[in-house]
């Protein structure tokens, strides 16, 4: 069996050897992150605003984006974070429970469900809380006034994304019920935020025109919450895009996401070395079945690939019950689609040198077929060979994929490509002992060390 197709993997120690062999047994395919890439990406992300004085949050929401909720939030705190964002009370709940203390940084829930959310846990662990409805105010405050201590709160506006957040017209509504919770010491209104649409598409003038359109109602509303009495301490609308490209809106923190983990918030805007991000994840599998075809012989579910000429096929044992898109199909023109659709990217390590092969057929629940484009004895292919999906690019001569490549393929973004990784994969980490002081290793799972 070779592993030609992974990286020399920097094992930390005979014991994070052992964990990489154990992995494999366990199951076919693995993540492998670097929290090495993760430190420095969020401190390329701090570099950014370090001239504003603002801070930095990691938004580590979707377990850090499929990467792991505590590996990354430690590594992101590393990298000079200051504040954490989590999409679900549950995340932040789970980080506050792992250790990571209000000494630390700052949390904050971004969204929940009002009537079931644990808001008295959330406050009781020193966590903000987001109100965008005068309804979560209400309950917030009744939370607050139950567990006898007030509930740091950011207000949401709703700036032009149509999702959370008080409308201009609900706007009035929600400061005066603000206000008479900070007088009777419920809350402490602690900042103000909203989420831009299209600033990751600076190259098209209606998103400009459109992002610039949001920030001026942001300002707005910044000008009616002071005007109330109500100064926030902290506003935040930048996400990853604007942190990389508009300064002026650095305000108090910024709030990245994608960028954390490597990525170009969209590849309009340049691929992630150009800002001097690196991806963190690279997504591998062990091949199963290496078998030789005849010319013209059907693959996968529906005849959608017809092999072009006698080859060899292997399968590779991740498939949409594991998070691989359907949508990375391979059809060819001879199949039963009659069109061609290239199918998600593989890299594979031959006798040869290393070869791009793609997604052949239908991707199934638990697999999928590659057409080697020749015969596995002559390129040297065998059952058990390590594969890789995708990783950070290491330029054309290696021929490794990225998650763009995966999400052009499937007709989606990086970000879903990401968090539909199911956790049945493994989770593994690269440079913990290099990024992580050792009472924070503590807090890592010792078997996903590598």
């Amino acid at each position: 069996m070779s592993e030609n197709a992974a990286p020399q993997w920097d094992f930390s120690s005979e014991e994070g050897r052992k964990n990489y062999q154990r992995a494999l047994r366990a199951y076919p395919g693995q993540v492998i992150v670097d929290l090495a890439a993760l430190k420095s990406n969020m401190g390329q992300l701090v570099s950014r605003v370090s001239g504003s004085g603002a801070g930095v949050m990691g938004v580590i929401k979707a377990d850090a984006y499929g990467h792991g909720l505590i590996p990354t939030a430690l590594a992101a705190l590393a990298g000079g974070a200051t504040w954490l964002g989590s999409a679900q009370p549950r995340e932040a709940l789970l980080l506050r429970r792992a250790g990571i203390g209000v000494d630390r940084c700052r949390i904050l829930a971004l969204m929940y469900s009002g009537p079931f959310a644990p808001l008295q846990e959330l406050i009781a662990n020193d966590i903000d809380i987001s109100v965008g409805s005068l309804t979560g105010i209400g309950q917030v405050v009744r939370a607050a006034e139950v567990l006898g201590r007030p509930a740091r709160v950011h207000v949401e506006v709703e700036t032009g994304f149509g999702r959370n957040g008080f409308t201009a017209d609900s706007f009035d509504r929600a400061l005066k019920a603000l206000r008479s919770a900070a007088a009777r010491g419920s809350v402490e209104v602690v900042g103000l935020w909203s989420h831009l649409a299209v600033a990751d598409m600076p190259q098209v003038p209606g998103f400009v025109a459109s992002t610039d359109a949001q920030i001026e109602a942001f300002g707005d509303f910044t000008d009616r919450m002071r005007a109330a009495g109500l100064e926030p301490q902290v506003r935040h609308l930048a996400n990853t895009a604007a942190t990389l490209t508009r300064p002026a809106i650095h305000f108090e923190l910024t709030r990245p996401g994608i960028g954390l983990y490597g990525y170009e918030p969209d590849p309009s805007m340049g691929d992630p070395a150009s800002y001097g991000l690196t991806p963190a994840m690279t997504l591998q599998a062990q091949l199963g079945t290496v078998k030789d075809l005849p010319a013209g012989h059907g693959i996968s579910y529906g005849r959608a690939y017809l092999t072009g000429r006698a080859t060899s096929t292997a399968i590779m044992p991740l498939g949409y019950a594991d998070g691989i898109h359907r949508s990375a199909s391979g059809f060819d023109a001879e199949g039963a689609m009659g069109r061609e659709h290239a199918g998600g990217p593989v890299r594979l390590m031959t006798g040869h040198g290393p070869k791009l092969v793609r997604v052949s057929g239908r991707v199934c629940m638990d697999q999928c077929v590659l057409d080697l484009h020749g015969l596995a004895a002559d390129l040297g292919v065998s059952e058990g060979d390590t594969v890789i999906l995708f990783g950070p690019g290491r330029g054309e001569a290696y021929a490794e994929p990225t998650a763009d490549d995966w999400a052009r393929c499937a007709g989606t973004i990086s970000y879903e490509i990401f968090t539909c990784l199911r956790n049945r994969i493994p989770r593994l980490y690269l440079h913990a002992a290099q990024v992580l002081p050792p009472e924070d290793l503590r807090l890592l799972d010792p078997g996903s060390i590598l």
